[in-house]
């Protein structure tokens, strides 16, 4: 009988814990990380950026600014390459996986070179790697200061604007390294972009 007994209560013990543990990590965790991740709503909600009340694309998420034929499109400051899909395809987020030595890499390299040494007037040897080079996960909202800061003169020209303004506006959105020591420096693409859509002459 104390055997039934010890068993009957080491059932109930245990449905006891399960039931305890259901409702706190199936009901009330979720419930909690939902109310703290709706204090932040702009990570909450994918880091979404509107202009004029319509969303036009995530701050976590790079993408293009090319016209229909994949030309880049001279007034806009331009992303690093993409190997995802047909280019930042959230659905297919891949780099190249080529490597170093690969024929089909450093022909598009060449090529993204030369396109980049014409279009913004520099020298080939000064463009940044992050210019020529697709990330990891090929969706890299960032760029480099040093691409930023490259592409201005072309932007400035393509708008008629201040070579001065373009560049005090790119200096304001350069992002230091996280807690001041990881990483390194980065402009987000696209929020420079709408920033850069509001600056007049």
């Amino acid at each position: 009988m104390s055997s039934v007994r010890g068993t009957t209560r080491q059932y109930w013990v245990a449905i006891r814990s399960m039931i305890i543990f259901t409702v706190a990590l199936g009901i009330v965790y979720p419930l909690v990380i939902t109310a703290i991740g709706l204090l932040a709503p702009s990570q909450a909600n994918g880091s979404q950026l509107s202009v004029g009340g319509k969303v036009v694309g995530s701050a976590l998420i790079g993408q293009s600014f090319t016209d229909k034929k994949g030309n880049a499109l001279p007034e806009w400051f331009q992303s690093r390459p993409s190997a995802a899909g047909n280019g930042y395809d959230a659905g297919a987020s891949s780099g190249s996986n080529q490597g170093t030595e690969s024929p089909t890499l450093i022909k598009a390299i060449k090529a993204r070179k030369a396109a980049i040494a014409k279009s913004d007037g520099v020298d080939p040897a000064s463009i940044p790697p992050d210019a020529l080079t697709a990330s990891a996960s090929g969706l890299d909202p960032d760029i480099s200061p040093a691409y930023a800061l490259e592409q201005i003169n072309r932007v400035a020209g393509a708008r008629n604007l201040p070579v001065a303004d373009v560049t005090k506006l790119v200096n304001s959105f350069i992002t230091g390294r996280e807690l001041g020591y990881i990483g390194d420096p980065t402009v987000n693409v696209l929020e420079l972009n709408i920033a850069l859509s509001k600056l007049k002459g």
